[in-house]
């Protein structure tokens, strides 16, 4: 509060009622009794002012009595310090009417004056309102404002939002003249919502409407320009005792100064509405129900504005596990990107910063590069120096230099697709502490880029230079190189209708179907193409076009046979760079198709979710061992006898069975969730869950579809018992490897623990020194499992999308009892902590959390937070809490998250003493 250039001033109401809730007022008026509202005259100079009044009330004695408030008055700024029993009354002290004065936003002098009236107008009006529930008892305790909890909660019940409210009344005023063009200047409710940047919330918007149009007793459904004015100054209004009074009015549907148990029920539907949480708005009236109990404990049937903000104040009580009070001070410290003026210093440190987080495969790319540079020069040389080079010129150098390029690169682009083989060298081997298999996948594709460039450069210069210089040669210059060609081709068709002519042609087409359907935006449908070219996209079509490198590499071969200008087979060298890989590749898909056809697993358990997730619990196959965060391919002969579609394990290691979860994106997941619902029927009431194969109609065996599995095959995330510090981070379906994650900290954990319990009992019943030693197998998995702190942030837009794991997070807030796994789960659909249209929500969920233990977001014993994490706040926090450590980030989801998770590990492994590993799922 403002202390200097301040005076007290008092004003006193008489305290014959239930006092509620004050407004920030500015009072300057001599010590009067008044009869009616609190709208004297603002004076214009700083000082002690008050004033007394009278409201009669039929109850009350004869005798009058009095409350007295202390307000601190200053130049500019006008704060409620106390309300207290008046000195001429033998009333006692209601602790009750005792506020925090709360500063107000400073203003200009003509701003507070023509605030002024309006505030006390309100102020006086609230009061009347609870002048006739004096028999409300007991009264709740007020909280106290200078608390942490209460003061995060100051900060909310926000209407407008900086992204909501734009440039302020401007962009109000210019939004109402576009709408208002056709209206004659009254802007309808039903797109008050649009005029004041709440599209997304049209009921909620709605319901503000009416609360502010019931206070300015405005009928119909329509307001003006000026209106909107006096709208748009209350939603927009700082202040936190306005914004409670704005929603406070918008439950009160009756405007009679009370609450019901009716109003609170349609609040409820409303927000769980403008929230897209379907499952709150059906059970409106358990939660009214809930909200009434904690609050009107003495039956009156009513709850009034203190009581909302007693909810309100406690909602904000959670509080990140193990977090200091030093932490939160540390977290409001933005990290600053390191200045440096000079760009020749600047551009070293980031090539350092670049090489030292890349090194893996920038010496990769430089040995290809390098490698390709080479062989180009080489044969560039070797033909510069042949009879060719005298009719043909550079154009048969630059086109062999690249023919050779591709004989290496149509082989090494098999080997990152060679799985098997990937997951046995990064298990049995070291080789993964140099080799970034992880870049698998991205490395076929840069090999894919220089195929294309490949054979851009052969087909070019041999079509457009090699041969229209051979046609056009002298006898006497095509001379030499006639035992190459034979007779001098008298026309352009010889060389195309020619063997390698056909072959190269066909090899170019198939390569461009192929490369074109492999693209991300014909591969995941983001085309929008007439519906008879809708087959040509979509994963089946890239799939198949990407079978067609069998042709090609058949092609490949004969191409390489009938060369012009080499005879000898040795000097024929296509078959040798393909020979290896090409067998390799063979074994593998002869490993894939004897180890999955031989026989299909049993499906134990079918489930449907909301969100379109088919979950199906397998029979785990004997033999089939895998590690947490891996991934294998599963094939439904019913939906496509050849196709094979990777999906990541959600199941632990030490699980008894084998599940995957599989979201509806495509073609292939569509038909396959078709195929299982034609199968299995419905729970009842129409509820989507968990189907039991063996009692399912009253079958033993149902008639499921064949299913083929094949793996596991490795993936980035199954390296995470590397670290002792884990952030797991899984973005709407790519949380399923993090949960398989989770579940497997969870099994080591408990059995590190009774690993511990035998070495005691054993120490108990052998007192000697070798008894007290840990036994071997505690010793290797003490070894093999060094994660000792886990965190998990999964973010989803939707609120059934909880239901996936519900289990699994409810196992693990039970059985962790060391906290050794830190939840986190955020639901993008709620608007942020601090918004109105969430404010009910976060004190409805705190209220039940602390009576049932259940989060009514996600349904689980672990607490939702509302809209999208604070990537930064999160990285930071965690290098405060583990400094001199080094994290593994593991990342599973859509692109778009994936930049700013890396950026974010980069810039604090060099700007902080803790070093962030980002590693992102790719299969």
């Amino acid at each position: 509060m403002q202390n200097m250039g301040t005076d007290y001033g008092r004003v006193a109401f008489p305290d014959n009622h239930h006092h509620h809730r004050h407004s920030d007022t500015e009072i300057s008026n001599e010590r009067v009794s008044y009869s009616g509202p609190l709208s004297g005259p603002l004076s214009k100079r700083a000082g002690r002012r008050s004033a007394k009044f009278n409201i009669p009330d039929s109850s009350s004695s004869n005798e009058e009595k009095y409350v007295e408030l202390t307000f601190d008055v200053g130049t500019d700024s006008v704060a409620l310090h106390s309300v207290k029993a008046a000195a001429s009354t033998d009333i006692e002290e209601d602790p009750e009417l005792t506020l925090l004065a709360k500063d107000l936003e400073k203003r200009s002098s003509s701003s507070v004056v023509r605030n002024a009236s309006a505030r006390i107008r309100q102020v006086s009006h609230e009061i009347k309102c609870l002048a006739s529930f004096s028999k409300k008892q007991p009264t709740p305790a007020r909280f106290d404002r200078t608390k942490s909890a209460a003061a995060h909660a100051l900060k909310g019940l926000e209407f407008i939002s900086k992204t909501d409210g734009g440039a302020g009344w401007a962009a109000v005023e210019k939004r109402f003249h576009d709408i208002t063009n056709s209206t004659d200047g009254l802007l309808p409710r039903s797109r008050f919502c649009e005029c004041i940047g709440m599209k997304e919330s049209k009921e909620f918007a709605g319901g503000l409407f009416d609360a502010l149009a019931r206070k300015r007793n405005i009928k119909g459904d329509s307001i003006n320009k000026a209106e909107l004015k006096d709208f748009w100054e209350q939603i927009s209004d700082q202040s936190f005792d306005s914004r409670l009074q704005t929603f406070f009015d918008m439950v009160d549907k009756d405007a009679d100064g009370r609450i019901t148990e009716d109003e609170v029920r349609e609040i409820i539907s409303l927000s769980a509405s403008a929230n897209k949480l379907s499952k709150i708005q059906k059970q409106a009236e358990e939660y009214a129900a809930l909200i009434m109990e904690e609050l009107d404990t003495d039956n009156h049937g009513y709850i009034m504005i203190d009581d909302l903000e007693l909810l309100l104040l406690q909602a904000p009580n959670q509080a990140v596990r193990g977090e200091s009070r030093y932490l939160s001070h540390m977290l409001s410290q933005k990290l600053k990107p390191t200045q440096d003026d000079n760009s020749v210093r600047r551009f070293c440190r980031d090539t350092k910063y670049f090489l030292l987080d890349n090194w893996k495969r920038v010496w990769v790319m430089a040995l290809w590069i390098g490698v390709m540079a080479g062989l180009f020069a080489y044969k560039f040389v070797q033909y510069r120096n042949r009879a060719a080079y005298g009719v043909m010129g550079y154009c048969v150098c630059m086109a062999k230099g690249a023919a050779e390029t591709l004989k290496l690169n149509m082989a090494i682009i098999l080997l990152p697709v060679c799985r098997n083989t990937i997951t046995w060298l990064r298990n049995k081997t070291k080789l993964g502490t140099v080799v970034p298999f992880d870049d698998n996948l991205n490395f076929h594709k840069v090999i894919a880029v220089g195929i294309a460039i490949g054979v851009g450069i052969h087909a070019i210069y041999h079509l457009s230079c090699d041969f229209p210089r051979i046609l056009d040669a002298s006898d006497e210059k095509y001379q030499p190189i006639e035992q190459y060609f034979g007779k001098q081709p008298t026309s352009y068709w010889h060389f195309v209708k020619s063997v390698e002519g056909v072959t190269g042609i066909i090899m170019v087409l198939l390569m461009a179907i192929a490369f074109t359907l492999a693209a991300p935006w014909f591969r995941r449908s983001k085309l929008n193409l007439p519906k008879f070219l809708q087959k040509l996209t979509g994963f089946n079509a890239f799939w198949y076009s990407h079978h067609l490198f069998v042709i090609v590499y058949t092609l490949l071969i004969v191409h390489g046979i009938k060369l012009y200008l080499s005879k000898e087979w040795y000097k024929k060298t296509t078959w040798m760079y393909l020979a290896v890989p090409i067998t390799l590749y063979s074994c593998e898909r002869l490993i894939r198709a004897l180890r999955s056809s031989i026989k299909a697993v049993t499906i134990q358990k079918v489930a449907v979710y909301p969100g379109n997730v088919l979950a199906l619990h397998m029979l785990k196959p004997q033999g089939f061992r895998y590690k947490s965060g891996q991934y294998m391919f599963v094939n439904c002969a019913a939906v496509s006898p050849f196709e094979w579609h990777p999906f990541s394990i959600t199941s632990a290691p030490g699980d008894d069975y084998l599940s995957v979860h599989i979201r509806t994106l495509g073609d292939w997941t569509r038909q396959l969730r078709t195929v299982f619902s034609e199968v299995c029927q419905p729970p009842p009431n129409g509820k989507s869950g968990l189907l039991r194969a063996d009692c399912l109609q009253g079958i033993k065996n149902p008639n499921f579809p064949r299913v083929l599995i094949d793996g596991p095959y490795g993936a980035p995330a199954q390296d995470y018992k590397q670290y002792e510090v884990v952030l797991l981070v899984g973005l709407g379906i790519g949380a399923t490897p993090m949960i398989s994650i989770v579940k497997d900290i969870v099994n080591n954990i408990m059995a590190m623990e009774e690993d511990e319990e035998n070495d005691l009992e054993s120490a108990g019943v052998n007192n000697s020194l070798t008894s007290k030693t840990p036994s071997p197998t505690s010793l290797k998995r003490k070894e093999q499992f060094k994660t000792r702190r886990a965190y998990f942030y999964w973010v989803t837009r939707e609120q059934g999308s909880f239901d996936w794991f519900k289990g699994v997070m409810n196992e693990v807030a039970e059985l962790d009892h060391n906290h050794v796994i830190e939840l986190h789960n955020y639901c993008t659909s709620v608007y942020e902590e601090g918004d109105a249209r969430s404010a009910l929500i976060a004190m409805l969920q705190s209220l039940n959390h602390a009576k049932n233990g259940v989060d009514i977001v996600s349904g689980t014993r672990v607490k939702s937070h509302f809209a999208k994490p604070n990537w930064r706040n999160v990285y930071k926090r965690i290098a405060l809490n583990h400094t001199n450590a080094r994290i593994g980030v593991f990342y599973c989801g859509a692109p778009a998250l994936t930049k700013e998770l890396r950026q974010l590990a980069l810039d604090f492994s060099h700007k902080t003493s803790t070093k962030f590993d980002f590693h992102k799922e790719n299969f």
